[in-house]
């Protein structure tokens, strides 16, 4: 069975740093790539960063260029992702889901889904 499951959320004010990780398991994963998506009320799931569950080709929304750092680690069966980030504004409020799929800033790309983190910016 496949699980993707996010933690690290929380309520931050701006300016704080905070980490995100994402702990995907029962499948091989090493032909994927790993993203972080968010998404808030009455919107639809906004492509934050990806990277290869093997590590490097990272791309990130222009939102969260030079805040945001992805990255991962590998266990036996297991795929850590974890997102990094800095300088949080209001605007960085949001749920925050790791994704495991082909690649690109597209939902439709990711079969696999977590069940979300919440982070909150206060101002």
């Amino acid at each position: 069975q496949v699980q993707l499951v996010e933690s690290g959320g929380g309520l931050v004010q701006a300016g704080d740093s905070l980490r995100l990780s994402c702990e995907a398991s029962g499948r091989t994963f090493s032909n994927y790539f790993m993203a972080w998506f968010r998404q808030t009320a009455g919107r639809g799931r906004e492509f934050v960063a990806h990277i290869r569950s093997s590590g490097g080709s990272t791309e990130y929304a222009e939102s969260v260029k030079g805040r945001f750092t992805v990255s991962t680690a590998n266990a036996p069966n297991i795929v850590y992702v974890h997102i990094h980030m800095k300088n949080l504004k209001s605007e960085d409020t949001a749920v925050y889901y790791c994704a495991a799929g082909s690649g690109g800033n597209n939902p439709q790309n990711y079969k696999y889904w977590g069940q979300g983190t919440q982070v909150t910016v206060s101002s």
